[in-house]
């Protein structure tokens, strides 16, 4: 038995109500179960219970035996000195409050083919517990769900803008910049991203936005690229070294320190994502008049979102992919994958803090809307959603997926999951007993 079923058990009251009585067999009444706390202290708080014609309130302390209480060292803990009642699965012993008092101690009685189902999904060994059962999901259940659980993950994403944000002393501007050059780095670069972006701060860029040139030149110096050891072939490369002497005047005037060229990684990538190409593309759209996060705020439509950031790597890159390396190609420009990525991973979520930290609802509506209108993601985990019968028509759902399957169903809280929540207060048993992988 888990404790946290106890509780789920608790918070919704699916247990057998007739059978919740006092040492005296009277009826306990719960008028209010209290509220759910997963921190330090009492299960739940300012509950409220009667018992024989008297209304207690006060907190709700839960453990499988009653003798869990002493076991955690709650008798000798005044926080437990408000427990006005102790629910318990096995009542085995009388338990004492750090007043002396005895605890009111009840069990709690319940089907056990709840606790069947609650044991089939936990131990069930598929990622997504419940993947058998998904053409029994009610749709309004499921779209309610999603709904909360995009929210969710938009909140989740916040925290990191915040913090960006409390760093650059509530600069939008900087922050935006710090939050897209991360995403920028696609996952296998993003650390070299974060510290490019941090080296070479916005407000030095923003004062050469009408030159872009001088922007490449900022961040390829600043990233460690023109170093000469690192592209031998690019030594009697025109425009590598025009980036060098530009890089060198800049460089001076603003009192920048280059990263260590060799932090940025090549390998197992395709051609077109290398960090070269990369920052040409960073460089294209910050070069923008004005701020680039001031024109995202103007921008209604998802189609002038997506215009605003899609770049294109300058015209060396026609037919290069490193310095030096003359490769036979075409124009690089953002895909729209990759396009996607970004206002999903950043400009959408920052949208959404800049609204809701400013009290503009119309801010973070938008952004909710615009993952509307994006296509869904398409990765092993939507894949996998899809094979078990649950399809994202867009970003906002698989978005949300991504976050039901890493946040719940990894980590198998189906008591905290709304379909989990249907599966086990249904009580359906799915298998025997003798086929479940109980827990030890």
């Amino acid at each position: 038995m888990k404790e946290e079923f106890l509780h789920f058990l608790w918070k919704y009251g699916l247990y057998n109500k007739d059978k919740l009585l006092d040492n005296e067999g009277n009826p306990i009444i719960v008028l209010h179960p209290g509220e759910y706390n997963r921190d330090a202290g009492p299960d739940f708080f300012n509950a409220r219970i009667s018992v024989d014609g008297t209304t207690w309130a006060g907190n709700v302390e839960i453990h499988i035996r009653a003798s869990h209480f002493n076991l955690h060292g709650h008798q000798d803990d005044p926080v437990f000195d408000n427990v006005v009642l102790h629910v318990v699965a096995e009542n085995d012993r009388k338990v004492f409050n750090s007043k002396g008092e005895e605890l009111l101690t009840t069990e709690l009685k319940f089907e056990n083919s709840l606790y069947d189902k609650y044991i089939s999904l936990i131990n069930n060994p598929f990622v997504i517990a419940c993947q058998e059962e998904t053409g029994s999901f009610d749709k309004l259940l499921l779209n309610s769900w999603i709904e909360a659980l995009v929210v969710e993950r938009i909140e989740q994403k916040s925290g990191m803008i915040i913090k960006i944000l409390s760093d650059t002393g509530n600069d939008w501007e900087e922050t935006f910049y710090r939050l897209l050059s991360r995403y920028f780095g696609f996952r296998v670069n993003t650390e070299p991203f974060e510290m490019l972006s941090r080296a070479l701060p916005f407000k030095i860029i923003r004062k050469h936005s009408d030159n872009r040139f001088q922007i490449e030149a900022l961040l390829y110096g600043t990233s460690g690229m023109l170093h000469e050891g690192l592209f031998r072939e690019a030594l009697n490369d025109t425009y590598y070294k025009h980036l060098i002497k530009e890089y060198k005047i800049l460089s001076s005037k603003y009192s920048l320190q280059p990263l260590h060229g060799w932090i940025w990684k090549f390998a197992r990538l395709r051609p077109s994502n290398f960090p070269t190409i990369r920052i040409s593309q960073l460089a294209g759209m910050l070069a923008v008049t004005g701020g680039l996060f001031s024109k995202l705020l103007e921008v209604n439509d998802i189609r002038h979102l997506r215009v605003l950031f899609e770049a294109t790597a300058s015209e060396y890159w026609d037919d290069h992919y490193t310095f030096g390396s003359h490769k036979r190609g075409n124009a690089k420009k953002t895909g729209s994958q990759a396009t996607d990525l970004l206002l999903i991973n950043s400009v959408i979520p920052l949208l959404f803090v800049y609204g809701k930290n400013h009290g503009l609802t119309e801010f973070s509506e938008r952004a909710v809307s615009f993952l509307e209108m994006i296509k869904a993601e398409d990765n092993s985990v939507i894949r996998e959603w899809s094979d078990a019968g649950i399809n994202a028509e867009n970003a906002l759902c698989s978005q949300a997926l991504l976050q039901l399957r890493d946040c719940y169903c990894r980590k198998r809280r189906c008591l905290d999951c709304r379909i989990g929540f249907r599966l086990i207060s249904s009580g359906i048993k799915l298998k025997e007993q003798s086929e479940l992988l109980l827990e030890p």
